[in-house]
């Protein structure tokens, strides 16, 4: 990465780990034979990516057979969203505040979705009255935390809900940002679905798994072949398993210190904005200063009287890349659908700017950071460039 380049773009993309890079590469190097194959090539490839399996499996909280490798967050949200409803039809229900991969299939279906709060908080009650009026709702899928603004789902309290008043329903989480920030084995105890990705963790683009716990059976996306138990047809990719494992296991290694260090970055980076921009910034999932249900990397802001996209510009000009909303997102001319969902008004949203850090974020981004987007906010104001 260029020595001069301040990343605040980790939400997107995480440069990927120097783990995940030597197991790719050996991987590589190593097992060139199609795992499904019964020559000794063949079966070193399955061994290795049955040591891959075991990995992540340990990692998520889950049995080695429940982990489907796929090639990334969108298609195992994609996988479980529409092989819960062909396999047993019914009602989709997520939050509105769901990444495109959750949302678009649910909407697609003539699903539903449940509101935000003001804070980004997926509103519980709203999400009980629509399971109460509604009689056939299969799954319910909520993100464990949101991609553009960091806000942590109450997972546990979902569940709950979704139990009490419509037992019967699978419980699918979005846990792409998660396995960074959370202990997601943990969390997401309760539910029936987990899907997450290798390169927000620093591991290789077109890497990801969908976990199916205790044998749900969905109707595969993909036909053709008897590959991840049926579940997903089409030769393994043995080194982007491999891959994928070193970097789940170099994150859950090292997370609890990665969160206290990226924490204090991110307070810090928030901290100055606030105190350079003042009432021109608004921490947008902290109306009230609270910063505790918000993951650790995330900093969201919405700036008055500018435009994201002049601002994007200005700031990719010196170095620093960072995004408005989520990396699908980027470049649309409507505000992001998470902050209409939290009600915030749209002259205001059109100014959000996400700041996302990892674990290679510095102090020294920080502090360019403070220093490139305060000069940034007001030459943009000050000649109209908002």
């Amino acid at each position: 990465m260029d020595g001069d380049e301040i990343y605040l773009d980790h939400a997107a993309s995480s440069p990927m780990r120097v783990e995940a890079r030597d197991a790719w590469i050996s991987a590589s190097d190593l097992h060139h034979a199609n795992p499904t194959g019964a020559h000794k090539a063949a079966r070193d490839a399955r061994r290795a990516l049955d040591d891959a399996r075991d990995i992540v499996a340990g990692a998520i909280g889950c049995a080695a057979s429940e982990v489907v490798f796929t090639s990334g967050g969108s298609e195992a949200d994609n996988f479980a969203v529409r092989g819960v409803l062909a396999s047993r039809g019914g009602t989709a229900v997520c939050s509105a505040g769901e990444h495109h991969a959750v949302l678009e299939p649910v909407e697609y279906a003539g699903g539903l979705t449940f509101r935000l709060r003001s804070n980004g908080v997926p509103d519980v009650d709203h999400l009980a009255e629509i399971l109460d009026s509604t009689a056939d709702v299969s799954l319910v899928s909520v993100m464990a935390v949101n991609n553009e603004i960091g806000v942590m789902a109450p997972l546990a309290e979902i569940a709950e809900i979704v139990r009490e008043h419509t037992p019967g329903a699978l419980l699918h989480t979005d846990a792409v940002q998660a396995v960074q920030w959370l202990d997601v084995a943990d969390a997401t105890q309760a539910f029936d679905l987990i899907s997450i990705t290798g390169h927000k963790i620093g591991g290789p683009v077109g890497t990801g798994a969908l976990i199916v716990r205790g044998g749900l059976e969905l109707d595969p996306l993909i036909l053709g072949g008897g590959q991840e138990r049926g579940r997903r047809a089409g030769t393994p990719d043995v080194a982007g398993a491999v891959a994928l494992a070193a970097a789940v296991h170099a994150t859950v290694r090292g997370r609890q210190k990665d969160v206290a260090r990226v924490r204090k970055l991110r307070d810090h980076l928030l901290d100055g904005l606030v105190a350079e921009l003042g009432d021109q910034v608004v921490v947008t999932a902290a109306p009230e200063g609270d910063m505790s249900h918000i993951a650790a990397g995330f900093a969201h802001v919405c700036l008055r009287q500018v435009e994201a996209e002049a601002l994007l510009f200005l700031l990719d000009s010196h170095g620093l890349r960072a995004s408005a909303a989520s990396s699908c997102s980027s470049g649309a001319q409507e505000p992001s659908h998470v902050l209409a969902s939290m009600g915030i008004p749209r002259d205001l949203a059109i100014g959000s700017l996400r700041l996302s850090l990892g674990p290679s974020s510095t102090r020294a981004d920080v502090e360019s950071a403070l220093r490139l987007i305060p000069q940034a906010v007001e030459r943009l104001t000050r000649f109209g460039g908002g």
